[in-house]
């Protein structure tokens, strides 16, 4: 199959409205510059950079091929300078991150490599350079280290105390989640395969290829249809505060039900033509409920 290049690739042309509105809602709390200024300060980017260097294996085209291979091809289609890739333990599923925000690099775990094919490793990938091109770093890193960051900040001091009373980390977590619709975008632009790009959701959610049937994947997709991202509206304001600090989970159901979405708009152009804009696409606004980000 002769894959498009995606050459100029903006992350923001594709960018999905929950992810903008969530974002918005983030860089209006009013404690966020301090925390930024701290990470800086705290030298926390070089210290996620040793971390991985430190700890695990840096991918090659001699030692891992495959992941080697898929990262060159995710990168070129994407117009993307080629970030270092590290393989990690295995942890029972697949795991990816992406660090870094001067010299971005990425992380791909055990399962990722013996579940995912050539191709649906393209989707991956291109969720983790989604993260990178779009300039998400700085705020995934602060979610990373936010434990951390309340234990060093002093309320005394800084007048910071109750970082999750005050709503940035709720909000932070939030935009993490939102963002996955976007970074899953680009992830499709990648492996420019539909079918490839649910089956990857699939095993994200914790399948091995195994159990990957005609049967499973038919009943995840009406699943996935069936699901409505708006019933969120009618859960408590608690039950989401608690939701959303799972912000690591998958969420594959409901990614697979936006990626689908946004196929069947037609707003989806694998030959690298960019969409029309979302911006005034009514049904894409997220519940009202949500806007309880921004009150905290």
């Amino acid at each position: 199959m002769t894959r498009k290049i995606h050459q100029g690739l903006l992350v923001q042309t594709y960018q999905h409205p929950f992810d903008r509105k969530a974002l918005f809602a983030l860089e209006k709390m009013p404690g966020l510059p301090l925390l930024l200024k701290k990470i800086n300060e705290y030298g926390i980017d070089r210290l996620l950079r040793l971390q991985t260097k430190g700890g695990e294996l840096r991918v090659s085209p001699r030692n891992f091929p495959k992941l080697h291979n898929a990262l060159v091809e995710t990168c070129l289609l994407l117009d993307c300078p080629q970030p270092d890739l590290y393989l990690y333990l295995g942890k029972g599923s697949i795991s990816t991150y992406a660090i870094g925000v001067e010299k971005p690099l990425i992380g791909v775990n055990l399962e990722a490599m013996e579940w995912l094919s050539d191709e649906e490793l393209l989707f991956v990938l291109g969720h983790e350079i989604a993260r990178i091109k779009g300039g998400y770093l700085t705020y995934q890193q602060l979610a990373s280290v936010m434990p951390l960051l309340k234990n060093l900040i002093s309320s005394t001091t800084l007048g910071l105390g109750g970082l999750a009373a005050n709503g940035i980390e709720v909000a932070l977590y939030n935009w993490i989640i939102m963002s996955k619709f976007t970074a899953d975008r680009i992830g499709l632009l990648a492996c420019q395969n539909q079918d490839v790009a649910i089956a990857a959701l699939i095993k994200l959610g914790g399948l091995p290829s195994d159990y990957l049937s005609p049967e499973v994947i038919e009943d995840f997709l009406a699943q996935a249809r069936e699901f409505n991202i708006q019933d969120l509206d009618r859960l408590d304001q608690v039950t989401k505060i608690f939701s959303f600090m799972e912000y690591l989970y998958p969420w594959s159901i409901m990614r697979a039900s936006e990626l689908l979405k946004w196929v069947d708009s037609g707003m989806y152009e694998p030959s690298g033509q960019e969409p029309e804009s979302e911006q005034s696409d009514k049904p894409s606004e997220p519940p009202e409920q949500w806007n309880f980000l921004s009150s905290w």
